[in-house]
């Protein structure tokens, strides 16, 4: 089997800066457009609203807007997203002995 065409696959839906940190504030109970911006420093509300419907449409989240004054919007993971989190948690773990290691070459 091809490894780089399903590879490239799920990049595409992971791809960038923000995509995964947004996962993970919305997965750590940030459910609002301002509290996920807080949790993430340095997004632009303009970049975490195209994020957000870029992970919509993969299905990744849910919007769900509530018919209040002033109307409410929660982001919630889908079970689909549930599945990236192996995959996160991977990454955790590689991210943290990298540092180790980087740290300790420089010393």
């Amino acid at each position: 089997m091809n490894i780089l065409l399903p590879v490239r696959d799920a990049l595409d839906v992971i791809n960038g800066k923000w995509k995964l940190q947004i996962i993970i504030a919305i997965n750590n109970g940030n459910k609002r457009f301002k509290d996920i911006e807080r949790q993430i420093p340095g997004i632009t509300a303009r970049m975490l609203s195209k994020e957000l419907k870029d992970l919509e449409s993969h299905q990744l989240i849910k919007r769900t807007v509530y018919d209040t004054l002033p109307v409410s919007v929660e982001y919630t993971p889908t079970p689909h997203a549930a599945t990236l989190m192996p995959l996160i948690e991977a990454l955790k773990e590689w991210g943290t002995l990298h540092r180790k290691k980087i740290l300790k070459d420089k010393a």
